[in-house]
């Protein structure tokens, strides 16, 4: 189930969980040439894992060795979600939710190398006022948290999803007007983790006979919880009299039938 708020977020109903296992951790390896360069802007990253839970801190290593003749002015790391629309016609939304912009150890010139953990933590609550973000919501005034990541068994069953959550880690390293970017992305899956299973509580029934049990044995009480009270009053003798002189009336024509 889908629906508009606000004009603003799309909002998701249905929560899922997320798989048992972690999978391959993510990582990536882009290079960069450039004119009247003998060697490349060479940029590594990856992700400590590639499934988190809502709220929880996502780790980025970056490496850059830079054997070019350009210099990396900043670092920018984001995390971004992708939102694909897949109903009537075909449309995605991307949005920034978390990101750091960065020039510590910047500029790196020729010649030198920078390794670095650049920690992001996509929330809700940094996020209330951006277009096309799309939510896990229960309630349609109420504010839950980011969409979880949708899992894809079948690639070409696409269309009938709905809506498809995905979302990267962007790295981005800035040389300048004329030096243009170098990007690497690294997917990865946000999701609530699984509720244990609660063992199931002892119906009140049962319980209420065992307290009863309990309480009669301590206070020294026989009770016979089989035998039924119809059955206790068939061993007076008084009923098997009375029977008897009801039938020799029946007998002699005394009674009133």
């Amino acid at each position: 189930m889908v629906f508009y708020r606000n004009s603003v977020r799309l909002a998701i109903r249905k929560i899922m969980y997320a798989p048992s296992r972690q999978g391959e951790q993510p990582s990536v390896e882009v290079s960069k040439d450039f004119m009247m360069s003998p060697n490349k802007l060479h940029l590594e990253a990856s992700l400590d894992k590639e499934l988190y839970s809502h709220g929880e801190t996502i780790a980025v290593n970056v490496h850059i060795a830079n054997n070019s003749n350009r210099n990396v002015k900043k670092i920018k790391v984001s995390v971004r979600q992708f939102a694909d629309i897949c109903l009537f016609s075909t449309a995605q939304y991307k949005c920034t939710v978390a990101e750091i912009e960065s020039e510590e150890g910047c500029p790196i010139g020729p010649g030198f190398t920078l390794s670095k953990v650049y920690y992001l933590r996509p929330l809700l609550a940094n996020n209330t006022n951006k277009r096309g973000l799309a939510l896990d919501g229960q309630l349609k005034h109420e504010d839950t948290n980011l969409a979880s990541s949708t899992i894809i068994s079948d690639a070409t069953q696409k269309e009938n999803l709905g809506i498809i959550v995905q979302y990267k880690v962007k790295v981005k390293l800035c040389l300048g007007p004329l030096g243009g970017d170098l990007v690497a992305e690294l997917p990865f899956i946000l999701m609530h983790p699984k509720p244990a299973d609660d063992p199931p509580p002892l119906p009140a029934r049962n319980a209420g006979a065992i307290t009863n049990a309990e309480n009669n044995e301590n206070q020294g009480i026989d009770t016979d919880l089989i035998r039924l009270d119809t059955d206790a009053g068939l061993d007076d003798g008084d009923d098997d009299l009375i029977f008897e002189d009801f039938a020799r009336l029946r007998l002699r024509g005394e009674t009133d039938a």
